[in-house]
């Protein structure tokens, strides 16, 4: 049940109307039961002293495209109360002539668009109102007999409004309802939410909090958990099944998903996503609509429900039927996009967004990892009004028109254009063994930097984590994902990547750099020592290519590979036969699968450094002693001495390789393949041709 999260001695550090405005919002938004991500908005009104030092009514209300969770002060709009209100006498305004009559109003430039729904709250005579999407209020909503039942809880205390799209003539719709009702203290929105108020931020809080709280009580009271969805159809498969079930068939919904634009993935097996695919009345409900018009952009009109029978033995089976129910997905949202279009309007991927499977749970897909969690996040919030809904009497939602309408809204739209612009890794996902040494993680970092999701593989797990969790740190959640992996191990390479399938989706580039180094003199030269080169570095770096190479070819849109080799590849070193010999092998097994791979746009290239001391695990364990011993010279003093062996009189960096990976991944590469590149500051002995 929801409940108040107010806290008065947080409260009372706000210093200003503002800062209590941002403080109620971000608790609002805090709790998704009660607000959609995104969704929602807030305001407050409040005397500042203008640019001339005046006094002047400012009603501060939520930006266009910010989230209530994490707003901040800047992402308010103040606009001027007396340039607002005279258009509460006007009959009709159109939303082009909204948004630009608002822009006028603003008391700073420099702030955001103000909200789609800021009249609502100009309109209203309160100096605080909370506009929220919660579960309990949507679910009588969008019951067939919302209203009658809203008399049995509310009695004479709410305003019903019917459903109209969010503008000038629904805010004024309310304001007329509340102002006729002396005793109102909420609206109701028909399909879309609740409109509460106060005289304080905290009352105003606290009144949300209750109208909501009273729904729940009534909700709660009439649903049987036995009935729900219509009851148990298939029980979910158990927790380690269904989550390698959904790992090996995601590369397949990827490649699918991806035919216009790369998709990122995310996988879902939360109990009330469990208790609804496994209904039987799911996947007819699932298809009515969207349960509020804020989830439209997000998740489409309707998911993808998949009609399969929950059984491990049966992969091949579900993997074929995603894939043939995202082909006829992708033909009904151009039929529905082609039915309902207006001039000028530009189609969206037609990929689900939301896939549904029962006994497994539901799949995700987004531009980025975190797009991806807006969706499923959105879709729980639909799961709980469906549940309420039903318990209450019948799920209705939006014709499908008015549901264009709002999918394609240009007031919608804009929100979109807020966001950062993609670059070159946006949408792809790296695979780097070795990933918490220097080279791995300047490379991490440096295709993060770019947009890409990341995999740090690694033996040590614990630095692989760290990595991650300085990357996540500075460019959001799950960016980067640590996985513990000892490329000799076939089992747990093939876990990796199931590992990796099931938290992204599958994969798009692979950097083969797992190193170790070994230094002795031919003669002396053991068995053990040269098997433990081989296994590392060249069955290794099979078995990687290789896994990703399936990967890939099931996704079907090609990838990208590159090896981390060495200046040894091709220089024959003192003292190094084993590392040399298999530096060597590796560059001809990249040649060799670029070979192969060229026909599925399988591209792969060798990157040839020297002497990257920074932050190298190999570099700082005896090989630095052994190959100062092998120059005569001492440990110290290599790093000079590899400086001055240079054509180019330089040291080479972890960095310097990370570019070097970044251009072979990239589409500057694109045309590029069975390429070696080095990075050595010129090594005459070792120059490839």
């Amino acid at each position: 049940m929801v409940q108040s999260l107010w806290e008065q001695a947080k409260a009372q550090q706000a210093s200003n109307t503002l800062d209590e405005l941002v403080y109620r919002s971000n608790l609002i938004g805090t709790d998704r039961r009660v607000c959609n991500w995104g969704g929602g908005n807030t305001s407050s009104k409040a005397v500042i002293k203008d640019f001339r030092g005046q006094d002047v009514e400012v009603m501060y209300v939520k930006g266009s495209g910010s989230d209530l969770a994490t707003m901040k002060a800047g992402n308010f709009t103040g606009l001027r109360m007396e340039d607002i209100r005279p258009l509460f006498e006007r009959e009709s305004m159109t939303d082009e002539e909204m948004v630009a009559y608002l822009g006028h109003c603003m008391v700073d430039s420099k702030h955001p668009r103000a909200s789609i729904e800021t009249l609502l709250h100009a309109f209203l005579p309160y100096a605080h109102v909370d506009h929220t999407h919660p579960d309990a209020i949507i679910s009588l909503c969008c019951a067939h007999n919302g209203k009658e039942l809203a008399q049995e809880i509310f009695a004479d205390r709410f305003v019903w409004v019917p459903y109209v799209r969010p503008g000038f003539t629904l805010s004024k719709m309310i304001a007329e309802g509340v102002l006729a009702n002396p005793n109102a203290e909420l609206v109701l929105m028909e399909k879309h939410g609740l409109v509460t108020w106060g005289d304080t931020s905290e009352a105003c809080y606290a009144q949300t909090i209750r109208i909501i709280s009273e729904a729940e009580a009534f909700i709660e009271a009439r649903v049987n958990e036995e009935t729900l969805f219509g009851g148990v159809k298939h029980a979910p498969l158990s927790s380690d099944v269904r989550r390698k079930i959904a790992a090996e068939v995601m590369p397949a919904i990827r490649g699918a998903v991806s035919d216009v634009k790369k998709m990122i993935l995310s996988f879902d097996d939360e109990e009330d996503v469990l208790a609804f695919v496994s209904g039987h009345q799911s996947p007819q409900l699932s298809q009515i609509g969207a349960a509020c018009p804020d989830h439209l952009v997000h998740t489409k009109v309707v998911p993808l429900f998949i009609d399969w029978t929950p059984n491990a033995d049966d992969v091949e089976g579900l993997r074929s039927k995603l894939v043939e129910g995202i082909a006829l997905y992708k033909e009904q949202y151009q039929a529905y996009f082609e039915r309902n279009r207006h001039e000028g309007d530009v189609m969206f991927e037609a990929a689900p967004r939301v896939i549904l499977i029962p006994g497994i749970g539901m799949i995700n897909t987004g531009k980025s990892w975190a797009m991806s969690q807006v969706s499923g996040a959105l879709y729980h919030r639909a799961i709980a009004v469906m549940r309420g809904a039903t318990a209450l009497g019948d799920f209705v939602s939006l014709s499908e028109n008015e549901s264009y309408n709002v999918e394609y809204w240009p007031l919608e739209l804009y929100k979109l254009t807020l966001a950062p612009a993609e670059a070159e890794f946006s949408r792809q996902v790296a695979f780097i063994t070795g990933g918490a040494g220097g080279i791995g993680s300047a490379t991490a970092r440096r295709l993060v930097a770019e947009g890409a999701h990341v995999v740090l593989a690694d033996l040590n797990l614990e630095g692989a984590q760290q990595v991650a969790k300085e990357i996540n740190e500075q460019f959001g959640d799950n960016r980067a994902y640590a996985v513990k992996m000892d490329v000799t191990d076939e089992e747990a390479v093939k876990h990796a990547y199931l590992e990796t399938a099931r938290v992204y989706g599958g994969v798009d580039v692979i950097v083969n750099n797992a190193g170790l180094a070994t230094s002795s003199p031919f003669d002396e030269t053991t068995l053990k020592e040269w098997n433990m080169n081989i296994n590392v570095l060249g069955t290794g770096y099979f078995l990687v290519a290789r896994e990703a190479f399936k990967m890939m070819k099931v996704q079907a849109f090609g990838g990208s590979m590159v090896f981390v080799g060495s200046k040894n590849s091709v220089y024959a070193g003192k003292n190094v036969t084993a590392y040399s010999s298999v530096k060597a092998l590796e560059a001809h097994l990249a040649r060799c699968i670029a070979a192969e791979g060229g026909e599925y746009g399988i591209r792969v290239n060798t990157i040839l450094p020297d002497a990257i001391l920074q932050g190298s695990a190999i570099w700082n364990s005896n090989w630095r002693n052994e190959r100062a011993a092998a120059y005569g010279i001492e440990p110290d003093q290599l790093e000079e001495h590899y400086r001055k062996r240079t054509t180019l009189l330089v040291n080479i960096y972890p960095q310097d390789i990370a570019e070097g990976i970044a251009f072979f991944a990239s589409s500057k590469s694109a045309k590029t393949t069975g390429c070696m590149l080095t990075i050595d500051g010129g090594v005459p002995a070792a120059f490839t041709r």
